[in-house]
């Protein structure tokens, strides 16, 4: 695997960086020449971090919400890049992240970097003035190893901040290959497929009164009403296309126009329909009680068919299910609306962005962007990422690497979840419960479409 020698580049490119503290320890040195001196740069099995430069004493703090495992394995993933440039990275993690950084950034106290959930907080805080531009070797390493839609993300007014980093893929339709093996059921390529199977397999099983094609699950506590959402995103993205899938998270194309109306119709043709939903868990006035965690798993008692979820979903399955393309569960993601139409998902990723230009800051910044850092973070599980230098067989599960082949592919058309690209009033609250209340018939889509429109501040 080919690696990129950067870090030269950056210290070149960062304003004031050959003169700037190396890092946020005030007696920290550094070597700008990118060169090999100092001892961590030698050591064995360095030669992929040479490029980095070596800091002897620096320190870089890095915040974001990532906790747990996840945490143990984002610091581990940073122990031969500490062993090869002499940076200590200091990493901090916590549930109040979101709220902390604001508070941080503002009052002076931001760290060294973060790790930002998603482009509408990190716009905010590009808002600030408080971000600089990446490197030209982040820059760099993002042109060749993201796609455009990626770097659009971290790209305000036409200035580069901040490099994607992980990536989830959304629009999954989870379903039993063995069922499909045993009644003859074809993958569906196309919607028009997707829902001819639909009405065959509710046709197949109308002797089990528990049984629908399709089982959904809405709840998930405040927030419950997200999953509607990302059907509406998937559906918009497929039949009304990039450029409008846009406009509408701009807010230039409103919830009331025919292409997302459309979406919502379409939606509707499964989650409103008494012989399509919910299998399982009763008709579609129980899809909201019913959790996200628990939707899907009436495909194990044969008591639905068919459920959109996320990769993560991989996680809800009991254990010893065997999830693969011949075992208990697998998944394809949602059809395209014509064979001809280009490969479109929709997910969601986190993106890397500095709060100063010192040079072990852009070491850290510039690895973290790198096909090296992907490789060795997705070899010890449990996360992808759309980085097109990552080999999909060090994912951690088939799904993983499946999802890394999909963001991957060359014409491959990925958008941000919509609704956390939205006005936090419309994308994490009206848009939610809008949902709840279309898909219990409360509301039908014009006054659904209507009341989102009203709370778009």
């Amino acid at each position: 695997m080919k690696r990129r020698m950067i870090m030269p580049i950056a210290i070149a490119a960062a304003s004031g960086l050959l003169v700037a503290g190396c890092s946020s320890s005030d007696d920290s040195k550094n070597n700008t020449t990118g060169g090999t001196s100092g001892g961590g740069a030698t050591a064995e099995g360095c030669e992929a971090y040479e490029a980095y430069g070596h800091f002897d004493g620096a320190t870089v703090e890095v915040r974001s919400t990532i906790q747990n495992q996840e945490a143990d394995d984002l610091v581990t993933s940073f122990e031969k890049f500490e062993e090869c440039t002499g940076i200590t990275v200091n990493y901090v993690g916590s549930q109040e992240f979101e709220t902390q950084i604001n508070v941080q950034v503002e009052g002076g106290d931001a760290p060294d970097l973060a790790i930002i959930p998603q482009p509408g907080l990190l716009n905010r805080l590009i808002a600030t003035g408080k971000v600089v531009p990446a490197p030209q070797a982040v820059e760099d390493n993002v042109d060749k190893f993201w796609s455009e839609s990626w770097k659009q993300y971290g790209t305000v007014d036409g200035t580069f901040y901040a490099a994607p980093l992980m990536a989830s893929v959304k629009g999954w339709v989870w379903y039993s290959p063995s069922e499909f093996a045993d009644n003859g059921y074809d993958v569906p390529t196309t919607w028009d497929e997707l829902m001819d199977l639909t009405a065959k397999l509710a046709a197949d099983h109308q002797d089990n009164a528990q049984y629908r094609p399709w089982c959904i699950g809405f709840e998930s506590g405040d927030a419950t009403g997200w999953p509607g959402t990302d059907w509406i995103e998937d559906l918009v993205l497929r039949q009304a296309g990039p450029d409008a899938y846009d406009k509408w998270v701009a807010g230039d194309l409103k919830f009331n126009s025919p292409e997302i109306t459309k979406a919502f119709d379409t939606f509707g043709e499964i989650a409103k329909n008494p012989a399509y939903v919910n299998g399982g868990f009763g008709g579609p006035e129980s899809i909201v009680s019913t959790s996200f965690n628990d939707g899907g798993l009436p495909i194990l008692d044969g008591n639905c068919s068919l459920h959109h979820q996320a990769s993560f979903y991989e996680a809800q399955w009991p254990e010893g299910t065997d999830v693969s393309d011949s075992g208990d569960v697998w998944a394809f993601i949602t059809p395209k609306m014509n064979a001809s139409d280009p490969d479109a998902v929709t997910g969601g990723g986190e993106f890397v962005a500095a709060f100063n230009d010192n040079p072990a800051t852009a070491a850290l910044q510039a690895f973290m962007s790198s096909d090296t850092w992907a490789n060795v973070r997705v070899s010890l599980g449990g996360v992808i990422s759309a980085n097109k230098g990552l080999d999909p067989n060090n994912a951690s599960s088939a799904i993983g690497k499946a999802s890394i082949e999909i963001l991957q592919g060359e014409d491959t058309v990925f958008r941000f979840d919509a609704s956390d690209l939205m006005p936090a009033a419309v994308g994490t609250a009206s848009f939610w419960t809008g949902m709840n209340d279309w898909v219990t018939s409360n509301r039908d889509t014009k006054q659904t479409v209507e009341y989102i429109d009203s709370t778009w501040p």
